[in-house]
């Protein structure tokens, strides 16, 4: 024996505490003792380009070995292996590395990196072993093999060992209840999740367990687009392919590799759980990225790998910091960048991209002013606009382009068949073309719609004007219309419902001609039938005339909610996290020019509902004011049970008087 002796330790407990807290996952044992190995590994070469050595390294490999009779589980590697004052200095004092020692010895004399800096890794296998054990030979000439043991006391044992080839090999005698490390299929999935991108092969059983390359670490120009869907379709089964990637690579002022998707957005994804794999070397570290990736950025997915990220003891979590901070802003202007880039060269793909990518790009303007910079100029929106009202505009925007077949809207139209109704698709523009196109129509302001379907009738009327109307109905886009309004503070936004614009009144039609007989103008007539039929003092009518070349194509009726009050009851049910009422304090525009509106005034005329008389056209007209206010109301709010109740009696029963009518 050549010695016997104590490991130093500054407590006498640290044992229990590294076998039941070091790490918060036994598993990781397999990772530090397999990220030692390919240390060792990489060492050797170093030393070897540096003159050090001078035999054959020969292929590099870690071969990791069951023997289930015997309840152990052995990592061997081929390295640099250790001599007896090497396993003194670098096992018996615990929270000692060598790499770092070693890193600074062998400077600038190769561009491999060493795993291991944290110390600890070698002793997490006391975590899962009742024993652990090492025979190492070092490369160095004429170097005794030895062999180390430890039962996971503070006692070791170093002796001479008759290992006769190079490199070192950890035996591991599992606790009893640690046995689920000596299944073949449990150390292949250990492998894959925590090794599958080291650069040295890993051998169970003959067979190689890890891919060893990593996509992240070669150069962007060495990568073809397959070679990153295909990486994304490994890391990521089963799922659509990405929209678009981002590949990260600088080593200053700190280094950092990577690759990042925009995936497609699906209902069920959790924008604020993160899915970027963290590694560091090419070790798996933790599928926790929050503390380095900005909040907006979340939802994306990939690969970040670093040496400058810090992390604890165990490599299971990060440390808030300046150079996490730092790196954080690195990846939002890498992807910035890349946003602009596919703007410029490719719109058709960002634009089809954009349901996906929009929700992204807004929720970091909102909270990332460098971001927010960046990318301010190519923010879009679904407008209603056609080629039609393009050229009439003074200027084509940036978004448009003029096909051979002399579309302007051709390179902003999604033609993927992959694309919803590719073919008939909207175009896009940004906010400052859209101001300029319609400045000599409606200076700095600007008509949106939220609700596509609910909102289709206050739309339309707009588009049959002429009127440009925006889309921005994604759920980020009631706080970015606030946001907008600070960027533009001469602008007004108005949503299509909450009032019309003068453009779509027919002045000439407002039925201004006092009667003689009732010394009252039909639109006063109007009003008057609707306020008695309705009997809501809180509904307020207006009378007007909706400008039509076709007025059966306008609606009869329409509900507006001003803006300032319908956003201070969304912004009030957002701070109490309470739904949005809908108010009754609201306006009922009733379109005077409508044919059914007329015919109503005509119906109402003489004797029929003056005084109290309860005739049955009388009663026909109540109800047909009511079934007007009702269609009204279905475009803004959903009725309640009662609600649908009343509406179909009262359908019912103004079809069956109209039909008596008729009879």
């Amino acid at each position: 024996m050549l010695e016997q002796g104590t490991i130093s330790i500054h407590t006498e407990n640290i044992f229990p505490i590294i076998k039941k807290s070091l790490y918060s996952d036994h598993q990781i044992f397999l990772r530090e003792l397999v990220s030692n190995a390919v240390d060792a590994i990489q060492k050797l070469k170093m030393v070897s380009r540096a003159g050090d050595y001078a035999g054959d390294i020969g292929e590099p490999e870690i071969e990791i070995v069951i023997d289930k009779n015997n309840k152990t589980l052995s990592i061997s590697d081929n390295g640099i292996g250790m001599t007896a004052e090497e396993v003194k200095k670098y096992i018996n004092q615990v929270a000692f590395s060598s790499a770092e020692e070693f890193i600074h010895k062998y400077q600038g004399k190769s561009d491999q990196p060493i795993i291991g800096h944290f110390g600890l890794g070698f002793y997490s296998s006391f975590m899962v072993a009742q024993k652990v054990e090492i025979d190492t030979l070092s490369y160095q000439e004429g170097a005794q093999a030895v062999h180390w043991s430890c039962d996971g006391s503070p006692e070791f044992t170093l002796d001479e060992s008759s290992r006769t080839t190079r490199g070192t090999t950890i035996t591991l005698t599992l606790q009893p209840e640690e046995e689920e490390y000596l299944e073949s299929a449990r150390i292949k999935s250990l492998v894959k999740t925590y090794c599958d991108f080291m650069p040295v092969p890993i051998k169970l059983e003959g067979e190689v367990l890890n891919k060893q390359k990593a996509p992240w670490r070669e150069s962007p120009s060495n990568l073809s687009k397959e070679d990153y869907l295909e990486f994304y379709r490994y890391l990521y089964p089963f799922q659509e392919e990405p929209l678009l990637w981002v590949h990260l690579n600088t080593d200053y002022p700190f280094i950092i590799n990577g690759i990042l998707y925009f995936p497609k957005m699906r209902p069920d994804v959790d924008v604020t759980k993160g899915q970027i794999k963290l590694f560091c070397n090419q070790v798996f570290v933790s599928d926790n990225c929050e503390e380095i990736i900005p909040q907006f950025l979340m939802p994306m997915r990939g690969v970040i790998d670093s040496t400058d990220i810090p992390l604890n003891v165990s490599r299971s979590a990060l440390q808030g910091d300046r150079t996490v901070r730092k790196i954080g802003d690195y990846i939002a202007k890498k992807v910035g960048d890349r946003l602009k880039e596919l703007y410029r060269d490719n719109r058709e793909q960002y634009i089809s991209a954009w349901k996906d990518l929009g929700t992204f790009v807004k929720f970091g303007v909102l909270n990332d002013e460098k971001f927010k910079k960046q990318v301010e100029d190519i923010i879009v929106f679904r407008t209603t606009a056609t080629a039609k009202v393009a050229e009439k505009a003074a200027a084509t925007p940036a978004v448009e382009v003029q096909s051979s077949e002399g579309d302007v809207w051709q390179d902003v139209t999604p033609t993927s068949p992959s694309v919803e109704n590719s073919a008939t698709s909207i175009p896009y523009t940004t906010l400052k073309e859209y101001l300029e196109r319609n400045k000599e129509r409606h200076e700095n302001k600007v008509f949106y719609c939220t609700d596509e379907t609910s909102q289709a009738t206050y739309v339309e009327l707009h588009k049959n004007q002429g009127l440009e109307v925006l889309f921005m109905d994604s759920f980020i886009d009631t706080h970015f219309i606030n946001f907008l309004e600070r960027e533009y503070k001469d602008v007004k936004f108005t949503r299509v419902d909450s009032d019309l614009d003068n453009t779509l009144l027919d002045k000439d039609k407002a039925g201004e001609i006092v009667d003689p007989t009732t010394n009252k103008t039909k639109s006063e007539v109007i009003k008057e039938l609707f306020e008695k039929a309705l009997n809501k003092p809180k509904v307020n009518i207006r009378t007007e005339a909706l400008k039509s070349d076709n007025p059966h194509g306008t609606p009869p009726a329409m509900v507006l909610l001003p803006e300032i009050l319908r956003r201070l009851r969304e912004m009030n049910a957002m701070m109490q996290q309470q739904t949005t009422e809908f108010p009754e304090d609201h306006i009922l525009l009733v379109n005077t020019a409508h044919p059914l509106i007329q015919n109503l005034a005509n119906l109402s005329q003489g004797s029929i509902i003056q005084g109290d008389g309860v005739s049955p056209s009388a009663q026909l007209v109540n109800m047909i004011c009511q079934h007007v206010y009702d269609l009204a109301l279905m475009s803004q709010k959903g009725f309640d049970g009662e609600g649908m109740k009343s509406f179909v009696e009262r359908s019912n029963e103004v079809l069956t008087k109209l039909t008596e009518k008729v009879s």
